[in-house]
């Protein structure tokens, strides 16, 4: 049997199957609210279906601590998992609501939570530095650009790397949800992931705000690095329509966002349209899915309970739905592992495909020797993280390699 959506806009532009018992119906309880008719069993729990008996190992320093092949025979990865061991992201317009429904709803299945990327992962660097102040000495095209830039000017040259840098950061992002989940058997709740990530570029591309060339060097970046990834087990769209989606635009009242001259009822339409026919089409073929109207808010409490009927088990191993997370063995899940923590510089890698045939994407050289110098002649800029003794970096005379996050922040 299907899920079959209705009730809402998004009824009017998806019809997908979703492989699982149950009618997903929008006028019940303000929510669409799966009628699952059979009892699952080890599924995700809420604290109050939690067994608190159950103790899981300790979680393992992954931030801090190398872990390779030693580190595999005697540190297993599945002896942490249990029941909540999941990947959830939470999906959905601006302004929809995302941020608080994800927290409460990390914070009740004891799950880490994962706010939505923006660029000051990129543009504040370990030392706490904003690289932004140093835009009046830089060219234009080495400039940082953002979100508010970008809704204040969406015709600049830097757009289209401004998309590929978010896309970036969400993989990245992603890479830090696995290596959480691995090492230490907590899960996350994303807002937002890699795998949506193209809904926005899709919309920014329709709208010529990125030029054809730009999109396909996006997609053979993505068809590059995307298949690395675990899809998550579960995503939760929360719906509300174009209109409501500027009632909370100019209700939180933030002046890029109120000004933009993007956000208007045609780009919004587009990403409403790109998030339904496309992204939930097809991760609903890999990756459970729950969609709520969410036009006057909804509860929490109502989607966990929800989510505690979808039983994870249920797929056998010739399915495609959920089929990332049927590894072999366990000396297949200590490989992954490893990649995802101590090989996730290789993946990386795999953004650096040599497109020089799109000018919007390049930098002239001479811009990039003004760019250097000027980092050069910054404090925290002038060498790699933890050997900048103007920013406080000591015992520089011994170090030999860069220190791990963890203990550069601490």
């Amino acid at each position: 049997m299907a899920w079959v959506i209705k009730g809402t806009s998004l009824g009017k532009l998806l019809n997908v199957s979703l492989n699982q018992s149950g009618v997903l119906n929008n006028s019940l309880r303000g929510a669409c609210i799966p009628q699952i008719f059979a009892i699952q069993t080890a599924n995700i729990s809420g604290k109050a279906l939690r067994d608190k008996a159950r103790k899981r190992p300790p979680p393992y320093p992954y931030k801090s601590k190398t872990y390779g092949f030693w580190n595999a025979l005697f540190d297993k990865t599945t002896w942490r998992f249990d029941d909540n061991s999941k990947i959830i992201v939470v999906e959905g317009p601006i302004g929809v609501g995302k941020t608080t429904f994800a927290k409460a709803l990390a914070d009740d299945l004891e799950m880490l939570h994962l706010p939505e990327c923006n660029m000051d992962m990129k543009y504040i660097n370990d030392y706490g530095f904003d690289i932004r102040q140093l835009d009046p000495q830089l060219p234009e095209s080495c400039q940082s650009f953002d979100i508010q830039k970008f809704y204040d000017n969406p015709n600049h040259q830097n757009v289209a790397s401004f998309q590929i840098e978010m896309y970036r950061l969400r993989y990245e992002q992603y890479l830090d949800a696995l290596s959480h989940l691995l090492s230490t058997g907590q899960g996350v709740v994303m807002e937002r992931c890699a795998f949506s990530d193209f809904v926005f570029l899709e919309a920014m591309h329709k709208a010529g705000y990125i030029s054809r060339g730009a999109r396909s060097v996006y997609y053979d970046i993505s068809k590059n690095t995307i298949p690395e990834l675990l899809r998550p087990h579960l995503v939760i769209y929360l719906d509300i329509p174009v209109k409501k989606v500027q009632e909370r635009i100019k209700k939180r009242n933030i002046p890029y966002e109120v000004n933009s001259k993007v956000l208007t009822p045609k780009y919004l339409s587009d990403v409403e349209e790109f998030y339904k026919l496309r992204f939930l089409k097809e991760i609903s073929q890999h990756s459970e899915l729950l969609v709520y109207d969410w036009s006057d808010f909804g509860d929490v409490e109502v989607v966990i309970e929800d989510i505690e009927r979808i039983d994870f088990d249920q797929y056998d191993k010739y399915e495609l739905k959920l089929r990332d997370w049927r590894l072999a063995d366990e000396w297949a899940w200590c490989e992954l592992r490893q990649k995802y923590t101590k090989g996730r510089h290789f993946l990386m890698n795999n953004f650096l495909v040599p497109r020089l045939d799109v000018p919007e994407l390049l930098i002239p050289a001479g811009d990039i020797v003004q760019r250097d110098l000027v980092y050069s002649q910054t404090p925290s800029m002038k060498h790699s993280r933890g050997f900048n003794a103007d920013a406080g970096d000591t015992g520089l005379l011994f170090k030999d390699k860069e220190p791990p996050k963890e203990q550069l922040h601490s």
